[in-house]
């Protein structure tokens, strides 16, 4: 079919002949290239078929798409316009502008213009993302608003004007659902203008209006003991729960009489809590390190415990027992303070001068007690839980401070032989085949498997179960020859109850000793039936 087509070929826009095989910017400068390829274009079989095609369609005025299939079957389906290319013979193109774009030219017309049987996309609904974040807490459900409510009015049934604090506990417990020895703390949070006396009103303000309510246990026990204006708690924050504590619990009735005693095991009980709690040293322990330890069931366990003493977490009474006439035997002027002669002989002088040198220039922790050259009762209690617990972490990374001498956080070869030196030499004095040091650096390197031979890291150590051993050979002679020597007693004691810590076994061994000196028997003649035999402590 002959085609004619008048006009000026220059004034046409080469956008308009959609060839994707050549630059627009190509045609444009070479006027005379686009008329050509026109030309050529209109002589294609294939540009026939299309054209008599799209007449048929508009004498029919039937609806023509040029993007779709040619109702001849010999016409070309995929391509809305033939190429005059042949097969993977196009040229590359050059990096277009958005300008130049043919699909730019393409998105000035609507589908519904062009006729196309492309169906509109609906944009996609917007999901609306719930609340997740509370700054003062997640609302309680309905459910268990109603059941807190109920409760509530339960226990306030009949006491027009209020409860008192002694009356408070049975809201503590089973409202708050925590542990009674909290009631004073919490009672004292809620009535904050001293009346003496909680209301209903005051108490759902409190707990169930400000989303106490829905928080998690540690969080609750955290807002209840912190002080207004701090984010963080402190010793002093737990001495209104321990003195309630001794004033309830049915395992420390005795020490009612001896208010001096109650003191002291208040202490240590906030001491070891610290202790193992506040891994950062600071005294401020935070809500992180809160959630962290092991604090929260461990005052649970003591509310729903008689005996005091199956709580080994903490608040042990037999072990505070142990610390303290530990602390009692060293101090031997009972000025309550003890300097490097009194702590030599710690464990029948097991420790050496160098390790006890390094724990009073208080590298591994700072004193309390601000006398030159003593330590006080809290830093006995500090050094007495490492020393006899040196598988745990807290233990460990006093050890390392000790022996880490230039403080870069390694421990290196002559650090270790520096305090390994003594111990030889003690081996020695005590007509003991002593052990020589390059023996020992390869037992340790075995032991430990660090990363690096030339040195050791903290985390190297707290990697390795048998971490506490490496300390024992460099600084405690007593303890290193007891490993070299397997007590099988201590072996059958481990394999028995794996639970129980190394402090847990001190404790139980050392309580049984200090009851019997008591009740003035040989302690040979002891059996582990003592252990289950109530002893009324000297106190």
């Amino acid at each position: 079919m002959d085609m004619e087509f008048g006009g000026d070929m220059t004034s046409m826009d080469p956008e308009l002949l959609q060839l994707s095989e050549v630059s627009p910017s190509a045609l444009k400068t070479s006027p005379q290239l686009a008329e050509e390829l026109f030309t050529q274009w209109l002589s294609l079989p294939a540009t026939d078929r299309l054209v008599k095609s799209l007449i048929d369609d508009a004498k029919a005025g039937t609806a023509s798409s040029v993007s779709g299939n040619s109702c001849n079957s010999n016409a070309i389906g995929s391509n809305p316009l033939p190429s005059i290319f042949p097969a993977g013979s196009a040229p590359p193109l050059s990096p277009r502008s958005s300008s130049g774009s043919p699909r730019t030219v393409k998105q000035r017309f609507s589908p519904s213009s062009l006729g196309s049987p492309l169906k509109l996309v609906k944009e996609p609904v917007r999901e609306v993302i719930p609340q997740f974040y509370f700054q003062n807490g997640r609302p309680p459900p309905k459910e268990l608003r109603e059941q807190c409510l109920s409760r509530t009015d339960e226990l306030f049934n009949g006491s027009m004007d209020g409860l008192q604090a002694h009356e408070f506990k049975s809201v503590t417990k089973e409202v708050c659902k925590l542990p009674s020895f909290l009631s004073t703390a919490l009672f004292k949070k809620i009535n904050n203008n001293c009346t003496g006396i909680i209301n209903r009103d005051a108490f759902i303000k409190y707990w169930v209006d400000s989303n106490m309510l829905t928080l998690d246990v540690a969080t609750q026990i955290f807002k209840i003991l912190k002080q207004p204006d701090c984010t963080y708690l402190t010793q002093a924050d737990f001495k209104p729960v321990l003195r309630e504590l001794l004033a309830t619990h049915p395992g420390l009735e005795f020490l009612q009489s001896t208010p001096e005693f109650q003191e002291r095991y208040a202490e240590t009980v906030i001491y070891r809590i610290f202790y193992y709690m506040n891994r950062s040293g600071t005294g401020h322990l935070t809500l992180r390190e809160l959630k962290r330890g092991d604090l929260i069931a461990a005052m649970q366990h003591a509310d729903e415990e008689e005996d005091i003493n199956k709580v080994l977490r903490y608040f042990s009474y037999e072990h505070f027992y142990v610390i303290y006439c530990k602390f009692w035997e060293l101090d031997t002027d009972h000025d309550f303070l003890i300097d490097k002669e009194n702590l030599i002989r710690y464990g029948n002088h097991a420790l050496t001068y160098r390790i006890v040198d390094r724990i009073f220039s208080q590298v591994p922790r700072k004193f309390t007690c601000k006398i030159e050259g003593k330590m006080g009762y809290e830093d006995f209690v500090y050094f007495m839980l490492a020393e006899e617990d040196k598988s745990s972490e807290p233990s460990l990374e006093y050890w390392f401070k000790c022996i880490d001498l230039d403080g870069n956080g390694v421990i290196t070869r002559n650090e270790m032989q520096f305090f390994y030196e003594e111990q030889l030499h003690r081996m020695e004095c005590m007509a003991q085949e002593p052990v020589l040091f390059e023996d020992i650096l390869c037992q340790i390197v075995d032991m430990i498997s660090p990363e690096r031979e030339d040195y050791i890291t903290i985390r190297d150590f707290q990697g390795c179960r048998l971490s506490g051993h490496v300390f024992n050979i460099l600084f405690n002679l007593n303890k290193f020859m007891a490993f070299e020597s397997r007590d099988p007693f201590l072996i059958r004691q481990e394999r028995e109850d794996p639970t129980l810590t190394e402090w847990d076994r001190f404790a139980h061994r050392e309580y049984i000793r200090l009851s019997m000196e008591e009740d003035g028997e040989d302690a040979s003649n002891g059996s582990a039936e003592v252990w289950d035999e109530s002893h009324e402590a000297p106190f």
